[in-house]
């Protein structure tokens, strides 16, 4: 943990956290904000995508196994500031393909908040490419403590 005049900071010290340059979590009053989580451990990815030559995902069968490890990162995360998933107020989902992360959403989001109805605002974005291209998915979340 660090703290800065606006606030308590947390990193996980990826690599990709120096070279972009920013940190994974940020509390300012009451509110923490988290940047989008990714499948990782800390130190690689989690079931990575496989890709082609020219770097293209060919499979998404992996979505529901990154969409849970970006749940545990962001609940790590928020444990850091005294804070759970239940503390989630408005959550974004980032997914390379729409059907795939319908379809592994549900089940892995009412898995992640622990009830069948999660109380959180969420929306799904389908994008073209993520950070790196073995993702599939990535959550943005915002907590209210």
């Amino acid at each position: 943990m660090s703290r800065t005049r606006q606030g308590q900071v947390e990193s996980f010290g990826v690599p990709w956290e120096e070279s972009y340059g920013y940190v994974q979590a940020i509390r300012r009053g009451d509110t923490i904000y988290l940047s989008g989580q990714v499948a990782h451990d800390g130190k690689e990815l989690v079931a990575p995508a496989p890709v082609d030559d020219d770097g293209k995902v060919t499979d998404f069968g992996n979505m529901g196994e990154q969409l849970r490890q970006c749940y545990a990162n962001a609940a790590h995360l928020l444990s850091r500031f005294g804070a759970s998933l239940d503390d989630v107020v408005d959550e974004v989902i980032y997914v390379l393909d729409a059907d795939a992360g319908d379809a592994a959403a549900g089940p892995v989001r009412k898995a992640a908040y622990g009830r069948p109805d999660p109380q959180v605002a969420s929306t799904m974005i389908g994008t073209s490419r993520l950070a790196f291209p073995e993702l599939l998915v990535e959550v943005k979340l915002v907590a209210r403590v």
